[in-house]
């Protein structure tokens, strides 16, 4: 299966689930750096009252999200850039925010980037761009496939319990509460988790 259509064959939320577990690496100047998927959102396109697509909003800044499935779509809030990956058909302006990796490669390289080590390394969307180096939309609307950055198209783990909640920084909309944000848990890269949950003689795996 290649990557593109990993990100078409289910429904958004059901894709979010499944990417749980699978590595995301960027090559980038320094090396390459990277980690597995512990927490990612769904946002469900023209439906969605916090979807960027919303009512079929479209304009230059979220044109990626139009784009074929793995179109990678970078947009920044508050000078943090965050990273979305487009689902569905194109033209079906559904993604994925990956909010959270476990680092696997390259970490040192992202604790220089970040100026700071431990689990707050990557536990945010925000966070995470910062340690792998991306600061630029240099990479917006580029397919997986054909860019620095790439998502393994098998897991490389497989989570042992994935927790369905909502979604973070959504405070308007009938779709405030759905539950679309998914983690590992007990991952301790998950962003916001209390430390009593974390399991860190497994963080959160089966393997």
């Amino acid at each position: 299966m290649t990557i593109e259509n990993f990100f078409a064959k289910a429904t958004t939320d059901i894709i979010t689930q499944n990417l749980l577990g699978h590595e995301l690496l960027y090559q980038s100047p320094k090396g390459v750096v990277g980690g597995l998927i512990v927490e990612a959102e769904s946002y469900m396109g023209i439906k969605d009252s916090a979807a960027h697509s919303f009512q079929g909003r479209r304009s230059p800044s979220n044109e990626a999200l139009y784009g074929p499935a793995g179109t990678i779509y970078i947009y920044s809030i508050y000078g943090h850039y965050m990273f979305d990956i487009a689902t569905q058909a194109a033209g079906e302006p559904q993604g994925i925010l990956i909010r959270a990796l476990q680092p696997t490669q390259g970490q040192k390289i992202m604790e220089q980037n970040r100026h700071l080590t431990g689990y707050n390394l990557t536990n945010g969307p925000g966070k995470l761009m910062a340690a792998l180096g991306i600061n630029s939309f240099a990479l917006n609307q580029q397919l997986l496939s054909q860019s620095p950055l790439s998502v393994s198209p098998q897991s490389k783990k497989e989570p042992r319990r994935i927790i369905a909640a909502p979604r973070v920084n959504v405070s308007a909309g009938a779709w405030q509460n759905r539950p679309l944000r998914f983690y590992v848990a007990g991952n301790p890269y998950v962003s916001g988790t209390a430390k009593r949950s974390w399991e860190l003689s497994t963080w959160g795996w089966l393997n």
